[in-house]
């Protein structure tokens, strides 16, 4: 199967099986949207979603998180991962934010690149989200799972993967690829154990095929080694040797010990007779 191919495969199953896929942040606007993907990174959008509502109601804008230090951020976003940091990441973003850009969130996603907490990934997560741009962000599941079908082959980084991602699906379905690959990461083909059983890929995947071929193997060569063990004992009795079935019974071993006793009866039984016969003559 060619690359091509899988990608043509894989667009029209996710096409059939997933028509409708989106971000799973919550956010009402460009500002709102941007807080929640700078708190995403590595951590789940859920909850992302159970801190985020508390944290835009005490600062609904851009001009009023600008006016917060980090340690007031910090109490709202302490649930989630590296939280210090992302406190100094929002704190800083607001301020340059309101700064150069009149408190509006840029749609050039360079520009969006300047500002503290924004690295390309979020920046393109904003593009394909916010302003509609034909890109492909590339977080850990996306990597894992373009990989895992063979979209990517030999992708050392994210960048790496997002210039072939970007070559092998047509244009126009960049943004909603991104979605694709991110859910089914999410819930399907899992980091540690993916769910390959639940999986409608498996037929165009290349880690489902190489999984397979390795069982096949593994089957076949435990096969072949059981086939050239050596034949189980019989228990039948060779020449020379005793088995526990040719032990005697008690019976006879007491009439193989009782057969010396019988020899003396007969032997002196015989010398009186002879004494017997002397004394006649």
């Amino acid at each position: 199967m060619t690359t091509a191919e899988r990608y043509r495969h894989v667009i029209e199953w996710f096409r059939t099986h997933m028509p409708d896929v989106g971000s799973e942040l919550h956010y009402h606007n460009a500002y709102e949207l941007l807080v929640a993907v700078i708190l995403s990174a590595q951590c789940t959008d859920k909850r992302v979603n159970m801190v985020t509502p508390a944290l835009l109601d005490r600062f609904p804008t851009p001009r009023h998180l600008a006016q917060a230090e980090p340690e007031d951020i910090y109490p709202y976003i302490k649930s989630v991962s590296y939280p210090n940091s992302k406190a100094q990441h929002l704190s800083g973003m607001a301020r340059k934010l309101v700064s150069d850009f009149g408190g509006e969130v840029p749609d050039d996603l360079e520009a969006l690149q300047t500002l503290p907490g924004v690295g390309r990934k979020t920046a393109n997560v904003m593009g394909i989200i916010m302003f509609g741009k034909s890109v492909m962000p590339v977080d850990t599941h996306v990597f894992r799972v373009s990989d895992r079908l063979g979209l990517t082959t030999g992708a050392k980084n994210p960048l790496q993967a997002e210039q072939q991602l970007t070559a092998g699906f047509p244009t126009e379905w960049l943004p909603v690829a991104h979605h694709w690959l991110i859910l089914h990461g999410r819930y399907v083909c899992l980091a540690r154990k993916p769910h390959c059983e639940a999986c409608g890929l498996t037929p165009w995947c290349r880690y489902y095929a190489t999984e397979m071929a390795d069982l096949e193997t593994t089957a076949s060569t435990q096969k072949h080694a059981v086939s050239k063990k050596a034949p189980q004992k019989t228990g039948k009795i060779r020449p020379g040797n005793r088995t526990a079935d040719a032990r005697p019974t008690s019976a006879g071993k007491a009439a193989a010990d009782a057969e010396p006793s019988l020899r003396e009866d007969t032997e002196l039984t015989a010398t009186r007779k002879q004494k017997s016969h002397r004394k006649t003559e």
